[in-house]
């Protein structure tokens, strides 16, 4: 039994298929090679796109499923982590209305306090 699991990050995309029973890595694939791009328009801001995202996500699995040697029918759970406390605002097509508000972004701070 395989899974495959997709952390998306803030600097990266991972994708990584396991194999249950040995508990072995079969493959892993990160995207991009450097850092994606943090967008900071005033000071104390931080937004991503969330079609980065999404793009690197859809290259990543063909990949690793292209590394392991499976087809899709042979993977039997997917896990999905995502970055904490990040603000992704869908239109009613599910389409990203703006770039995310991510996690290191401070513009609420005195608003907590």
């Amino acid at each position: 039994m395989k899974t495959l699991g997709i952390d998306i990050g803030s600097s990266s995309i991972k994708v990584a298929i396991l194999d249950v029973v040995t508990g072995k890595r079969v493959a892993t694939v990160t995207l991009p090679d450097t850092e994606m791009k943090i967008d900071a328009p005033q000071t104390g801001w931080a937004e991503q796109d969330p079609m980065m995202w999404w793009n690197y996500v859809s290259k990543a699995i063909p990949m690793a499923m292209q590394q392991a040697k499976l087809k899709p029918d042979q993977i039997s759970a997917i896990g999905i982590t995502y970055q904490m406390h990040g603000l992704v605002c869908l239109d009613k097509n599910a389409k990203p209305l703006r770039k995310s508000i991510i996690w290191c972004d401070s513009r609420a701070v005195t608003l907590g306090n």
